[in-house]
C-alpha cells in the first residue's frame, strides 16, 4: 500500500507540473460542453428557397405568403423562369426552388387540382429531405384551407385529426438529446485519450525502463497510472452536470447515485481501453493516431448523433461491442427519463464487462521485466 501511495504523489506531481495538461483537462471540456451543443443544432429552421411564380395571381400570391410566413424558409428571390432560378442553386444561395406554374388559379377553379414542382439541392440531404416535407405540408394545408373557403365543405369524408406527444422532451429541444451526450465524450476523452499518451510518455523519456527495474509490481504501477486520471475524469463530469444545469437547464431527472456509479465504471473502461493502446504503442504520435481512430468509431457509432436502431445489422453488432453506446444510452435515460436502476442494471452489467475485459488485457499486455 505504501508503494501505491507513493506511485500516486508522482503521478500527482507529474500531473500539477505540466500545466499544458491540466488546462486541456478541466478547460476544454467545459469549453466544448458550452459550444457544441448551440452549434450541434439538428433543426432545420432558416431553408433558402426561391419562388418563380408563372402564374402572378393572388392565389399564387396567398400560397408564396403561407409558405414565408410559416418560418422554416427565408425568400432568397423570384426569378423569372426556372433556369434563372437554377442558378441560385448552382451558385448554392438557395436550398429549394417552387415553381408555381400558369393558370394556377384557373385550373384550380376549373378542376379543383393544379400541380407545382419541387426542385431540392440534395447536396445536404438532410436540409433538403426535411425543407421539402416541410414545403409539401404547407401546401397541403394552404390546399385544404382553399376548399373550406371556397367550397364551404371539408376537402374529405372521415378526416383523422391526429394528436401527439413528446416524451421525455415535450418541445423536442435537440440539446436535451446533445448535452448528456457530449457529458460522455467528455468522460471518453480524459480517460481513453489522455491515458494512453500518459503511460506512452514513460517509454519515450526512459523513465519506463527505471521502473521496470523496480520492485514495484505490476499491478501497483498501473492502478497508480489509472487513479489520479480517474479523479479528474469524475471531477470534469461533476463539472459537467453543474454546467449543464447553469448553461442549458438540464438536470437529471433521475439519480444521481446511479448516474454517478455508471460514470464511475465507464470511466474504468475507457481507461482500460486507453492503457491497452499504451501497452500496444511505441511512442506518443502512435498512440495519439490509433486512440482518434477509435474514439471517431465509438463517436459514430454510439447513437450520439443518429439512432442505432436505423444502422445495417453488422453496424448494429460493433455498436453493441463499445462501452461509449450504452453509458450514452443509459446517460439519457437517467437524465432525461428518470429511469431506475431495474431499467438500467443491464447496462451497468455491460460495463462492468467492459471494464473487466479491457483492463485484464491490458494488464496481462504490459510486459514488465524483473
Amino acid at each position: 500500500m505504501k508503494v501505491l501511495l507513493f506511485i500516486l504523489k508522482k503521478e500527482f506531481r507529474q500531473i500539477r507540473r505540466n500545466k499544458s495538461i491540466l488546462l486541456m483537462m478541466f478547460m476544454m471540456p467545459v469549453v466544448q460542453l458550452i459550444i457544441l451543443p448551440l452549434a450541434m443544432d439538428f433543426d432545420v429552421k432558416s431553408v433558402n428557397l426561391v419562388v418563380v411564380d408563372n402564374d402572378h395571381s393572388s392565389t399564387s400570391q396567398k400560397l408564396i405568403s403561407a409558405v414565408v410566413s410559416s418560418g422554416y424558409f427565408v425568400m432568397k428571390g423570384e426569378p423569372a423562369s426556372y433556369k434563372e432560378a437554377l442558378g441560385y442553386i448552382e451558385e448554392g444561395s438557395a436550398d429549394i426552388i417552387l415553381e408555381i406554374p400558369p393558370s394556377f388559379d384557373k385550373m384550380l377553379v376549373r378542376e379543383s387540382r393544379q400541380p407545382v414542382a419541387i426542385y431540392a439541392d440534395a447536396i445536404n440531404g438532410t436540409k433538403a429531405a426535411i425543407g421539402s416535407s416541410y414545403l409539401t405540408g404547407i401546401i397541403k394545408s394552404y390546399n385544404n384551407d382553399l376548399n373550406i373557403h371556397r367550397h364551404g365543405i371539408q376537402p374529405s369524408i372521415g378526416n383523422i385529426d391526429i394528436t401527439y406527444t413528446n416524451w421525455f422532451n415535450p418541445l423536442g429541444i435537440y440539446k436535451y438529446n446533445v448535452v448528456p451526450a457530449v457529458l460522455v465524450l467528455l468522460l471518453t476523452l480524459i480517460g481513453g485519450y489522455i491515458t494512453a499518451l500518459n503511460i506512452v510518455r514513460e517509454k519515450e523519456i526512459g523513465t519506463i525502463e527505471q521502473i521496470n527495474v523496480t520492485p514495484v509490481k505490476k499491478w501497483q504501477f498501473i492502478i497508480g497510472k489509472l487513479t489520479p486520471f480517474w479523479i479528474i475524469g469524475m471531477t470534469v463530469f461533476s463539472i459537467g452536470l453543474l454546467v449543464s444545469a447553469l448553461v442549458y437547464g438540464i438536470t437529471p431527472k433521475g439519480s444521481l447515485g446511479i448516474l454517478y456509479a455508471f460514470a464511475m465504471v465507464y470511466l474504468v473502461a475507457i481507461m482500460g481501453f486507453g492503457l491497452l493502446i499504451s501497452t500496444y504503442s511505441d511512442n506518443q504520435v502512435q498512440a495519439m493516431f490509433v486512440a482518434f481512430f477509435f474514439m471517431m468509431i465509438f463517436m459514430l457509432m454510439s447513437g450520439f448523433f443518429t439512432s442505432t436502431d436505423s444502422m445495417p445489422g453488422w453496424a448494429k453488432v460493433i455498436s453493441e461491442l463499445t462501452p461509449v453506446t450504452h453509458f450514452i444510452k443509459t446517460d439519457r435515460m437517467i437524465i432525461l427519463k428518470a429511469s431506475e436502476w431495474k431499467d438500467v442494471q443491464k447496462e451497468f452489467l455491460y460495463l462492468v464487462g467492459f471494464a473487466v475485459f479491457l483492463n485484464g488485457w491490458a494488464i496481462w499486455n504490459y510486459r514488465k521485466t524483473s
